[in-house]
């Protein structure tokens, strides 16, 4: 059976090379090596060890993953010819060794493949900076940097910095999350004597050395506050802390119902800041909403009911599923394909089997207008719906003359019920237009109280109180205050 024997050549240093692994490389009848780029190679050419390398795939491959797939294709064509394959890397087989990796998933019942370990730098750096791993340790591709996020709370080594390019684009993806004056530790060749470097440097000086090269990796330590974000993790922590034993009397105090009102206070207040445009507002008020989730899941947890995760792992899997045209087979390309995707998909999830149930879903606590333009939004989903707006509008003007008809009997119940049909076809109006009532009607009553406050105000430089003016010099400073508003806006 053809077989693979891939075996490590150590951090560098020869005398890390071990007895099992030189006597393979001594006995193989074909030995490929990685590279040549390594201070162990010298050695085993010095023994009589023949060998051919890989390195032209380097300069004939655009991209990394390119090369891994020849250099994979390459160890397996040799075997499928030899019958037997040695193939050597620096450091440890499975420690950042993606042809490793790749050779692995080719694994077989015709094809063996056997794994012979190795000192890694990863020892070795440990060795030279004395550190325990077991307080936690993080190892990460310096060339992934974009999909491999460092940890704050525990110490990460950074491969693959082997040349100033690649060492400024690390440092840019980690002053992301770190302060720019972080110190953390440069390595070259950790362990191998002539060869090794150690440098303590800061974050920012990190494009700045000059002797990065192909055997250089650098050492993050734990940063404690000397992050530039705090995680959601964080946040879940301190507001434990708050609800402990030794914290806070009032947030130990609160439960879900007392937090009624901070919740619909703080999801306003959100608006409010969009409203206003203001983005430094706007984080503030986003980070109150999401307090607010965090404390009902804190809560949650204490009664052993659920906890953060929960939260975010069941929205994440209700944004997939709700998405089937985007991660499914299902077809969308407008915005009200999407919307029909994702309430079909709704549907499906919570076993719903009538468009009415649809409908009584949909919260009574909601804001009357936003709840009628749901309503609305929903019973459209089912075709029932006015074809085009100038129905809609003809709708408003029929509701408006069955009020006018009704509003001089005195019958309350019939002008409330007209009163509120009326309503109903403007919301209707609105969502045809794509407006939201509720924050349209919000507009408008901020509009009317920037007009009145200019009433007042001329009013009283001219030493008047408005109860006490005549209803046509109100209207004529009510025109004043439109053209005022007009002119301020332009």
């Amino acid at each position: 059976m053809p077989s693979i024997k891939i075996v490590g050549l150590g951090s560098g240093d020869y005398k890390q090379l071990t007895l099992e692994a030189l006597e393979i490389m001594k006995a193989a009848g074909c030995l490929i090596l990685r590279t040549e780029k390594h201070p162990t190679v010298e050695y085993i050419r010095k023994s009589g060890i023949s060998f051919e390398v890989c390195d032209d795939l380097y300069d004939s491959q655009e991209t990394f993953e390119a090369t891994y797939q020849k250099i994979c294709q390459r160890v397996i064509d040799r075997c499928e010819e030899k019958g037997e394959v040695v193939y050597a890397v620096p450091g440890h087989p499975l420690v950042a060794e993606k042809a490793v990796e790749l050779i692995l998933g080719r694994q077989s019942e015709e094809l063996q493949v056997e794994v012979i370990p190795a000192v890694s730098f990863v020892d070795a750096i440990l060795a030279v900076l004395k550190i325990d791993p077991i307080n936690g340790l993080k190892i990460i591709d310096g060339l992934s940097l974009d999909e491999q996020k460092p940890d704050a709370r525990c110490g990460n080594i950074v491969t693959q910095i082997y040349n100033r390019y690649v060492a400024s684009e690390a440092k840019l993806k980690l002053m992301e999350s770190y302060n720019d004056d972080f110190e953390i530790y440069l390595i070259r060749a950790a362990g191998v004597q002539g060869l090794e470097r150690i440098e303590r440097i800061k974050l920012y000086e990190l494009d700045r050395i000059e002797w990065v090269d192909y055997l250089t990796s650098l050492y993050i330590p734990p940063a404690n506050e000397a992050v530039k974000y705090k995680k959601m993790d964080d946040l879940v922590a301190l507001m434990k802390q708050l609800r402990g034993k030794d914290g806070c009397p009032w947030d130990k105090e609160q439960t879900r119902v007392s937090l009624k009102p901070y919740l619909l206070e703080e999801a306003y207040e959100v608006l409010d800041a969009i409203e206003k445009d203001d983005i430094d507002l706007l984080i503030e008020e986003l980070g109150d909403l999401l307090l607010q989730v965090v404390f009902h899941a804190q809560i949650a947890s204490e009664d052993g009911e659920f906890d953060i995760n929960d939260v975010v792992t069941g929205i994440y899997d209700k944004l997939v599923i709700r998405h089937p045209h985007v991660f499914g087979d299902v077809k969308a390309t407008s915005e009200s394909g999407a919307l029909k995707s994702w309430e079909a998909s709704k549907r499906k999830q919570k076993g719903v089997e009538s468009f009415t149930q649809m409908l009584t879903d949909i919260p009574e606590v909601l804001p009357a207008l936003m709840r009628s333009y749901k309503v609305q939004q929903k019973a459209a989903l089912a075709g029932f719906d006015w074809d085009n707006i100038e129905d809609v509008m003809g709708k408003v003007i029929e509701e408006l003359n069955e009020l006018k008809e009704v509003y001089k009997t005195g019958s309350m119940n019939i002008i409330e019920e007209e009163t509120g049909d009326l309503l109903f076809s403007v919301v209707n109006v609105a969502r045809f237009l794509k407006l939201q009532p509720e924050l349209a009607l919000k507009a408008t009553t901020d509009k009317f109280i920037s007009r009145f406050r200019y009433i007042e105000e001329t009013a009283a430089k001219a030493g008047q109180k408005i109860d006490k003016m005549p209803m046509e010099e109100l209207d004529k400073l009510w025109e004043e205050a439109k053209m005022h508003n007009l002119n301020k806006k332009d």
